[in-house]
Order: C-alpha cells, then structure tokens, then sequence
C-alpha cells in the first residue's frame, strides 16, 4: 500500500493497525528490505523480571505472621522487609491468589446430628409432604433513631446519615415463610418469650386450612422447647417442629425474608418510636405478600456435609 502512494491513514484503517506500527514496518522495510519483514524483533522489557526466590520468599512471608506487631502484612510492609516497590508486591498476591487484607467469617456446627438434621429440612424444602404446608419460622429487630438527621442523595454526593443513634424501645417481629408460595405471616411482639411464641403459633393456626398438615422449620433457640410450647404442639397434632442444626441460620428460609428486610427498609430508616417501626415492618411485609416467590433450594445437602467435613479437618490440622 505504501508502494501504491497510499497514506498512513488509509494503511491504519484498511489493516487496522496504529500509526506507529504502520511507521515501523516502513522503516524497517526501507533499512533492510523484505528480509527485515520475515521475523519480528525482540526486544527486552522495560521492567526486568523478578528474581524466582525474591517471589517465593514474598509468598512464604505472606502466609506467615509478621514479626512486628500486626495480625497480617500490609503491601508497604511487605515491600519494606523484602526491599522492592509496592507495585511488585501488589503483582505477586495477584498472581498467587493472596489477599492478606481480606478475612471471611466462618461458623461451623458441632451439632452431632448434623446431616440427619441437614437432610430433613432440605427435604422439606425439596420435596415437602403432600397435602401439607411448610413454614420457616424466626424472629428478630429492634428500632433505632439517629441522633441527627441526615442528608438527601445528591450528584456527586451519596446519602448521609450519623454512625451514632439512640433507642426508642424494641419490638419482636415473628414471621412465618411459607415455602410453597413465599407468602409471610408475621406478627409484632413486645417481647420473645414462649408466651409470645405460642400466641404466634395461635395466629399462624388461625390463617392456615384445617385440612394441611404443617411442618415448621426452627432453630434451637429455648423459647422453641418450652415445656408449654411442648404442651401447645402436643394439642395440635397436625403441627411438626423441625429443629436444623446448631449454627445453622442460614439454614432457615425465612432468614433471606428478614436480610431483605433489614437491606431494604430498616437499615437506613429512622423510627422514632417502636409504634413507628411496627408500623413499617407491617407495611413492608403487605408489600412481600402482593408478589411473594416461592423458596427454591438449590444447593447439593451432600456437597455441605463435605465442606463442613473439610473445614473441621482443617481447624483440626491447626490444634
């Protein structure tokens, strides 16, 4: 193309190339002819490469405990004790996966029954009885006013609000996720004993078809096994109590309804009275309740039970 008159321009846009490549190849070409075409040049890198055992040491530092007075390294630490930039450190935790910065909170369950009481509730969850309804069952929040008020969202600038606040009471908020449909029952209690719980397990009877059988899927909190609560399942034949394992909330269906909740709609409200919070609480759950989606298990109960496994083996190796 150049041969042909063909400007830069037109070379850059018919082969796609930038100006500077088009500028190479005609010089190299002009320097030393078609044999200076056949075979691309080396040339070496800006930054030399680092050293393998300078990289290997930082790794092995990395998944020690620093010497100083620190829980974890830092990249500046680090790149002080090794004496290279910043920049290197930060490239070699890339490319060997590490993140000394970053921790993951774990909790795993001592609970001797574990997988019987794992493979249970994922079996209602999968597979519930016929001509039965199941509910996720738990309670939880308190109301929280902030000390001052805080400011709109706005461009360049997002919504504010004080890190401190003050009490204005709690309430008990007991909801009922029924798996089937995703529909919530829920009731406002002033507090969490078993007399609130049982006037719960009242409402809940009173909605329900006389006709279901139902199972209802808790945790091991005492208020659940208390000898009246006991007494009240014993009159109610038609009611089963699934207790999951210790440890286990996440377990518990009704757990995604309140995370929504508190994401949603309490996290970053004001409420200054616990009236004020009842009342939104049972706005927002009418609202749920106008759209629920049913609760779908996906995860394998099998694949659980092995990474529980793991993770005591390796708590185990540490000891």
């Amino acid at each position: 193309m150049s041969g042909d008159g063909s400007g830069t321009v037109a070379i850059m846009e018919t082969t796609g190339k930038s100006k500077t490549c088009v500028w190479r190849w005609q010089e190299r070409f002009m320097t030393e002819g078609v044999d200076g075409l056949l075979h691309d040049k080396s040339r070496p890198p800006g930054i030399a490469p680092l050293d393998g055992e300078l990289v290997e040491r930082v790794v092995a530092l990395t998944l020690e405990t620093p010497q100083q007075e620190a829980t974890h390294w830092t990249v500046r630490a680090m790149a002080k004790a090794v004496g290279i930039a910043a920049s290197s450190v930060v490239k070699i935790w890339h490319e060997h996966g590490l993140a000394p910065h970053r921790w993951r909170s774990f909790k795993l369950s001592n609970d001797k029954a574990f997988a019987e009481k794992l493979h249970d509730v994922v079996g209602l969850y999968v597979s519930p009885p016929a001509h039965a309804i199941v509910l996720s069952v738990e309670s939880q929040i308190q109301a929280l006013d902030r000390t001052q008020p805080g400011l709109p969202l706005k461009k360049g600038r997002a919504g504010t609000m004080t890190h401190d606040y003050k009490r204005h009471g709690t309430t008990t908020l007991f909801a009922a996720l029924n798996i089937l449909d995703g529909s919530v029952i829920g009731r406002n209690m002033q507090r969490h004993r078993h007399q609130e719980f049982i006037r719960f397990l009242n409402a809940i009877e009173a909605e329900l078809p006389k006709d279901k059988a139902v199972h209802v899927i808790l945790d091991n909190y005492a208020t659940h096994k208390q000898p009246k609560v006991r007494a009240w399942l014993a009159r109610h034949p038609r009611w089963t109590f699934h207790f999951g394992p210790t440890s286990c909330s996440w377990l518990n269906a009704v757990e995604g309804f309140f995370a929504k909740l508190t994401r949603r709609r309490l996290k970053y409200g004001i409420f200054q009275s616990v009236v004020d919070l009842q009342a939104t609480i049972n706005r927002f759950v009418k609202e749920h309740n106008q759209k629920p989606k049913p609760f779908i298990w996906r995860a394998d109960p099998d694949e659980i039970i092995a990474a529980v496994k793991r993770g005591h083996q390796a708590l185990e190796s540490i000891h």
